[in-house]
């Protein structure tokens, strides 16, 4: 999500650092992630519907509803953060990616973790939740390793957010062992992305239009990060920290509605309507104006306007997912050496992404609709990663070229 730019590559096309050897699936970080986090969408969420629908057991003493909620925030999401940052942080700090070997193991710890959570009556609740729990602080523990060696220490506010969601992954865990709510560490676990995507949004949304912008020799260009993005960002944090620990203050409500009007002009000083010839960049900013969404949601959840169930899914479907398709489309064009412009396949997986981005809430707004409507916000997030696979999934699993630029 930050501006990659690959290093040149040497002779045969290939980066400094990944396999070249054994499956293409396992040379770069965002391969295996983005592959798996697009196939895991599809069967988590058929999985979730089915069970509903025919009120077949899900994951067994785990619970339905709670395997719904975890792998939504700690299975897919996770493996798309996994794919985003084992192919930044190489770029970030000059040090080479984590490829072959270690990344198919590291690919096999998040796919135990899914196995895990589907065979608890077998294997136990807790044996169980300890397998899955061990991706999230792997992850951290190579993210800071390669930032730490590195001394970009700017770019530790990132692995904070990591240390946020391993910490919000175990006390799920524990929450369900407990038989206790789960719900202050799903919140947890998105403010810990929303936080990501504040921070990220800031530098490749103005960055990635500029460029677009410059190549047709304009200079209508978005506002420059600067001390108003920084206060914009902590307002946010702000807001959603007080949200976690107390959704329904009116401090909270408070805060948020200002976060609320300072991402929204946050928003406008980067002109995203300038860009709408490109899918591939108006999905962005789409996907990011779903964050002042999302605060004017938890002001309202706060005064008790609404309830907790849409707001988390405005943010949870609003802002993650959207900004995580849109994430994956642009990184696997730019890093398997394809244009960056979206296709029509890929634009249509955007308008089926923010349709159910926009129905899943108001399906808990508008009761009496409440089946038919969550049952086609899941259609639209199934049909939206099922064209991902189909355009991408080759490109991911196969297709070794030299890259072009950005995720």
């Amino acid at each position: 999500m930050f501006h990659m730019r690959s290093k040149s590559p040497p002779p045969g096309g290939i980066p400094r650092g990944l396999a070249t050897t054994g499956p293409v699936l396992f040379s770069y970080g965002f391969r295996p992630f983005f592959l798996g986090a697009g196939l895991w969408a599809i069967g988590a969420m058929a999985a979730w519907v089915a069970g509903l629908s025919t009120g077949i057991d899900i994951a067994g003493g785990y619970g339905a509803a709670h395997w719904h909620a975890h792998e939504m925030l700690f299975g897919f999401s996770s493996a798309v953060l996994a794919g985003f940052l084992l192919t930044a942080v190489p770029n970030w700090t000059g040090r080479l990616p984590v490829s072959g070997l270690p990344l198919a193991g590291l690919f096999g710890l998040w796919v135990a973790g899914r196995l895990a959570l589907l065979a608890t009556d077998l294997l136990g609740l807790m044996l169980a939740a300890v397998i899955e729990a061990l991706f999230l602080p792997t992850l951290l523990a190579i993210c800071a390793r390669e930032v730490i060696a590195g001394r970009k220490w700017k770019d530790l506010k990132v692995v904070g957010g990591l240390v946020l969601l391993s910490c919000a992954n175990v006390h799920f865990h524990l929450a369900v062992l407990a038989n206790a709510n789960v719900d202050t560490f799903a919140r947890l676990a998105i403010g810990a992305y929303v936080m990501l995507i504040m921070i990220v949004g800031g530098r490749i949304l103005p960055s990635f239009t500029r460029n677009w912008l410059n190549k047709f020799g304009r200079s209508d260009f978005p506002t420059p990060y600067n001390r108003f993005d920084t206060a914009t960002i902590l307002t946010g944090i702000a807001a959603l920290a007080s949200w976690v620990l107390t959704p329904e203050h009116v401090l909270t409500a408070a805060i948020a509605t200002i976060a609320s009007v300072l991402h929204m002009a946050r928003l406008l000083r980067w002109r995203g309507w300038t860009t709408y010839p490109e899918k591939l960049l108006v999905v962005l900013h789409v996907a990011y104006a779903f964050v002042p969404l999302g605060f004017a949601g938890i002001a309202a959840g706060a005064l008790g306007a609404v309830g907790e169930y849409p707001v988390l899914h405005i943010l949870a479907v609003g802002v993650i997912a959207c900004m995580m398709l849109a994430v994956m489309t642009r990184a696997s064009r730019g890093h398997t050496g394809r244009p960056l412009t979206a296709s029509p396949i890929t634009s249509a997986s955007y308008v089926a992404i923010i349709g159910a981005a926009l129905l899943r809430p108001l399906a808990e707004i508008v009761p009496t609709y409440y089946h038919v409507l969550a049952a086609a916000s899941g259609t639209l997030w199934i049909c939206a990663f099922t064209l991902f696979i189909l355009e991408y999934g080759p490109m991911l699993a196969c297709n070794r070229r030299s890259p072009r630029g950005a995720a």
